[in-house]
């Protein structure tokens, strides 16, 4: 059971656990419990024969027949309803289950991975979720925290995406600027990983190639950048300028805090921050 808020990445955890397992070499296959009402979503998770309902004119495999040999991620299953958790629970318990119009039972080789945004326990102390569907599920339980409580994934994040979008758009993208990076680190993230993804393609879409700067990350981001030393230009120089002043502030003007992270010494920094004519704000250290 994969819990955490919306957009924190647990379809990329699921998919993790799925390639690194034994189960690598089947399919991995997701349904959305959230996204369907209750007669389509059990149609949709174990299927249907021909005539079962109206307009089902011919057979149709579910979910757990296109999983077999492999992971079936249930996300949002804390939405299904109380009739759905019920069926749900006999195939878990039985590892068999029955198309819609079928009288026929197929046995189930799936490996469950469930995520869910909502607090299960609560929900069933409220009555809303199954307790013993819950004990089924909740085996081994993973909480993702939000991005901005983990901040130190954002880099590999970052290459994940990279490396993604330069293959779907056919791009050569080197990777962040230490500015845009420094943006990156500075916002709090409220849509989690989602929101990376979505300033990740935004800025594909506007940088033509090499290192992506903060201009061409979307406009909620930028904000920030009117804090710091001005962007003239896109030289080395002013990339350098711009993240020796945002290491600063991240470590309240602290020189030796700053001149480790940046990995020279404190006379080196010094030094730069008197060529780059960088000072403090009101109230910041020296």
């Amino acid at each position: 059971l994969i819990a955490g808020e919306s957009g924190t990445g647990k379809e990329l955890v699921a998919r993790a656990l799925h390639t690194l397992s034994h189960r690598a070499k089947g399919p991995f296959v997701a349904v959305n419990c959230g996204a369907l009402p209750d007669t389509l979503l059990e149609s949709e998770l174990f299927g249907h024969t021909a005539g079962a309902f109206t307009d089902a004119r011919r057979d149709r495999p579910g979910r757990f027949a296109l999983a077999e040999g492999g992971t079936l991620f249930l996300d949002e299953i804390g939405d299904i309803s109380p009739a759905l958790q019920m069926r749900l629970l006999r195939v878990l318990e039985d590892r068999t289950y029955t198309p819609l119009g079928s009288a026929r039972s197929y046995k189930a080789d799936v490996r469950i991975v469930a995520a869910t945004h909502r607090d299960l326990a609560k929900l069933v102390e409220e009555g809303a979720f199954r307790r013993d569907l819950f004990y089924r599920i909740n085996v081994v339980k993973l909480t993702l925290p939000r991005l901005a409580a983990r901040k130190e994934d954002i880099p590999l994040l970052v290459e994940h995406f990279l490396e993604r979008f330069n293959r779907l758009k056919g791009k050569k993208i080197q990777g962040l600027s230490p500015g845009a990076l420094a943006v990156f680190m500075r916002h709090d993230w409220p849509g989690n990983v989602r929101e990376l993804e979505n300033a990740m393609e935004h800025a594909f879409i506007l940088c033509p190639g090499g290192l992506i700067q903060p201009h061409h990350l979307p406009e909620h981001l930028r904000p920030d950048l009117k804090a710091g030393p001005p962007l003239t230009g896109l030289t080395l120089e002013e990339i350098e300028k711009r993240a020796l002043w945002e290491a600063l502030e991240r470590h309240q003007w602290r020189t030796m805090a700053t001149a480790r992270e940046l990995g020279i010494d404190n006379n080196t920094l010094r030094r730069k921050i008197k060529r780059f004519g960088l000072a403090p704000p009101p109230g910041g250290k020296t």
